[in-house]
């Protein structure tokens, strides 16, 4: 799977990097009009972990179907790195979010805040949760 590594994914300018939201990633893998805004600016665009585990909980229950041979497989995609953020650090970042019960939102958002990284979703909750300064919004 394509790692990135802490200190190099931290360097970058917070504005410039994208964590993707499940919500991002299956657009863009279905090239839903919705993605649009992720392919105009050419930035790089990062996985969670979460977005890969939450993506394998939705196809196990036949919630979404996609086109790759496996969801682990969406790991290697060019079009974005997956990003490993420190895990004590991401699970406390995630308690402190009493906003939502949805573990996966927790995780991806809590990813996004200890990164400092605006996060592409199509989730009005979420995005309202956030910040119009913190996210990009599908």
């Amino acid at each position: 799977m394509g790692l990135d590594g802490d200190r190099r994914a931290v360097s970058r300018p917070a504005q410039s990097v994208i964590l993707l939201d499940t919500n991002a990633v299956i657009w863009l893998e279905q090239g839903h009009p919705r993605a649009r805004p992720l392919l105009k600016d050419r930035r790089r665009l990062y996985l969670s972990p979460a977005t890969l585990l939450e993506l394998q909980f939705l196809h196990e229950s036949g919630r979404i179907r996609i086109d790759v041979a496996s969801v682990s497989a969406l790991g290697d995609d060019e079009r974005w790195t997956v990003d490993e953020p420190p895990a004590s650090a991401w699970l406390l970042r995630a308690a402190d979010l009493v906003w939502t019960r949805d573990p996966f939102d927790r995780l991806i958002a809590a990813h996004a805040l200890l990164r400092r990284w605006r996060l592409a979703t199509g989730d009005g909750a979420l995005a309202a949760m956030l910040g119009p300064s913190a996210v990009i919004e599908l």
